[in-house]
């Protein structure tokens, strides 16, 4: 029986040859956790008892056939297969990207059916990923699918929160990409996600410029002042907080970021290397704009290190927590939203 204190939080396992089932027992090596979620991994109890073994570590495991059997206070281990899987730690295996799928779909699944309350995802690799049945770039492709809304990679610590305008494309096909539509869309989703997420009642966002100088007035290009400026103004017309371009280059070296509570990029590299700059090992991947809250850590498989121990895992706890604390505050942003009115017909 689940009591109202106590997220359950889905996790994928990633790629098993790589460090996400590390990350994870590690984070959960600390029972202090347990009081303030109940973890659910999708995977296999004997597969990562091996791994444990392997590792070296204590971490206390419970095995589950099916859902409806999550024990409170335990680590559960969900079975999405039966089979022995063979380890190869640092190899990229595309059987291994079959099961890093087999359980990503089924804990999203378990998220759309309200079976777990939020879910976290462990890294998983982008090629041996792909199949006739499985055809995303990443996770926040299916869920942007899978879940209502439109979804949005949202970068986040404590100081410092990057969105992206676009994300897996070619850098030479960005501009393309570029349009009013798309603009008002991840600028609207990322207030949203401040407001109702993180509890901040009038967000300031920045944008950054695509181009370098944020064009030169049209002499290194003309999207910032053709269509970034006039989107801007527009929305702080409005009464959005948004401001910019700026050219970003400087943005990140001066500070300049500290003065917003969001940054939002042009394209993925020109968000993500000054995010990871600035907060790596503590940085998370949010996936703001859905209507279920998806967070994981902000590195990737690390085969260099699978299998030797020596994984940071703060990462991967910061993206547990952070899937806890927007769960919390989405649930007072809707108890403030409820219309009173509503509620006393409701009684009548």
């Amino acid at each position: 029986m689940k009591k109202a204190e106590n997220i359950i939080v889905g996790i994928s396992i990633g790629d098993l040859n790589g460090i996400g089932s590390e990350v994870i027992l590690k984070t959960f090596d600390d029972s202090r956790m347990l009081e303030l979620c109940t973890p659910v991994i999708f995977a296999n109890v004997k597969v990562l008892s091996f791994i444990k073994k392997t590792l070296g570590l204590e971490t206390p495991l419970h095995g589950i056939e099916q859902i409806n059997q999550i024990v409170i206070g335990k680590i559960n281990v969900l079975t999405i297969w039966k089979e022995s899987v063979d380890l190869n730690f640092g190899t990229d295996d595309e059987n291994m990207g079959k099961y890093a799928i087999k359980s990503f779909v089924e804990a999203t699944k378990a998220l759309k059916d309200g079976q777990i309350d939020v879910l976290v995802t462990a890294p998983i690799n982008k090629y041996n990923i792909q199949s006739e049945e499985f055809k995303f770039p990443g996770h926040t492709d299916y869920l942007d699918k899978e879940l209502e809304g439109d979804a949005l990679m949202f970068m986040v610590n404590d100081n410092l929160k990057v969105g992206l305008l676009t994300d897996h494309i070619p850098v030479n096909e960005v501009a393309k990409h570029l349009t009013e539509k798309l603009m008002v869309q991840k600028i609207e989703t990322i207030k949203l996600s401040l407001i109702q997420d993180f509890g901040i009642n009038k967000p300031k966002i920045a944008v950054l410029a695509l181009n370098p100088h944020a064009g030169d007035n049209g002499v290194i290009g003309k999207e910032d002042d053709e269509l970034l400026k006039p989107v801007i103004k527009k929305l702080f017309e409005k009464g959005t907080l948004v401001f910019g371009p700026y050219a970003a280059d400087g943005f990140f070296g001066s500070s300049q970021y500290e003065k917003y509570d969001a940054v939002l990029a042009t394209y993925h590299d020109q968000g993500l290397i000054p995010f990871k700059t600035l907060s790596f090992g503590r940085g998370v991947n949010y996936t703001a704009g859905l209507n279920k809250i998806r967070t994981s850590p902000d590195h990737g498989t690390a085969y260099e290190i699978a299998g030797k121990g020596v994984a940071d895992y703060n990462s991967f706890k910061e993206a547990v927590y952070t899937a806890i604390d927007i769960y919390h505050s989405r649930n007072r942003y809707q108890e403030m939203s409820k219309n009173p009115l509503k509620i006393k017909e409701k009684q009548l």
